[in-house]
Formats: structure tokens, C-alpha cells, sequence
């Protein structure tokens, strides 16, 4: 078993993202990530989710979504070659001149930008991808991580590429 990435197109209407996340908990599948935003197209949302499962499992997910009504289309980006980021925030202790520049250090390596700094503490906010953000997150975690937040991961295809409505 894999995890997978679904691009889910819907119609931008109350109730649509409870009937999705009640399918996949129907069906005894936890969601890793789930993030959900307008898109390009006026009056839908894409919703990106990543579930484990084996193929098989997948492809019958799919199939129940594409049941329900307000979904437009329903893709599995994961056999694709396709671009994938996510967004963190952390907040991490820095009550010493040394720790915070040590800190600062850190976010440069990794690209990570510090968006709040106060007396005792940093805020530092980073995109990429999963395994880029665990790896920030491991070595602050020495310094102390008060707080955490992250997006999920969000992905389209590469090149010309897009999970589109057809329309």
C-alpha cells in the first residue's frame, strides 16, 4: 500500500466536502493530508487528499466520488509525473541570543523564511515538499517546537498537463 494523491474537481457549494471525507471514512480510509481552495475555474474548489491504499482500493474510492453529486472530476496524480508542495509554519523557541541565531541559520539552509520574531520566540514559515519539512521540523525540534502547523499537500501535473472539467 501506497499513499496516493486525489485531485478532487467540485462544484463550490456548502456540504460538498462533508459528503467527501464521509465516503472516505465510510469506507475505513484515513486521510493523510487534505487541502481545499477555488481553482481556476468560477464556482468550483479543488480538493487534494492523500489516502494509503493499495490500487485497487483506490480505483473503488474513485468510483464512489465520482458518484456524488458536486463532483466534477476526480483524478489520481500519483502514476503522474507532477509537482507537489505543502505549507508549514513553526514555532520554535528562541529565549537565547545563540539559539536564534543558530535558528536563523537553519531556515536559511532550508529556505524557510522567519515571519514573526518575538522576545522568546521565532515563527518561521516553509514550503516544499514533505520529506523537506519533516527534516526542518526534526532538527528544530531541539530547540523546542511550541507550535505547528501544516497545509497538506497540494500537487498538479507537470508540463501541459491539468485535471481540467471538460467544460
Amino acid at each position: 500500500m501506497k499513499p496516493h494523491t486525489l485531485s478532487i474537481l467540485v462544484e463550490n457549494r456548502a456540504g460538498v466536502l462533508s459528503r467527501v471525507t464521509g465516503l472516505f471514512s465510510r469506507r475505513g480510509f484515513n486521510i493523510e493530508s487534505l487541502a481545499v481552495g477555488t481553482c481556476e475555474e468560477p464556482g468550483m474548489s479543488r480538493i487534494t487528499i492523500v489516502c494509503i491504499g493499495d490500487d485497487a482500493q483506490i480505483e473503488q474510492v474513485m468510483k464512489q466520488l465520482n458518484k456524488l453529486i458536486d463532483i466534477i472530476k476526480v483524478s489520481d496524480l500519483t502514476d503522474n509525473e507532477r509537482v507537489e508542495r505543502e505549507l508549514a509554519m513553526i514555532k520554535v523557541n528562541a529565549d537565547s541570543g545563540t539559539s536564534r541565531s543558530e535558528i536563523m541559520q537553519i531556515a536559511q539552509i532550508f529556505r524557510a523564511q522567519i515571519i514573526d520574531m518575538g522576545t522568546k520566540t521565532l515563527v518561521l514559515q516553509i514550503t516544499g515538499n514533505t520529506e523537506k519539512i519533516d527534516a526542518l521540523e526534526t532538527l528544530l525540534r531541539q530547540y523546542g517546537v511550541k507550535e505547528l502547523v501544516r497545509t497538506g499537500k497540494i500537487g498538479m501535473l507537470r508540463g501541459s498537463k491539468t485535471v481540467k472539467s471538460g467544460k
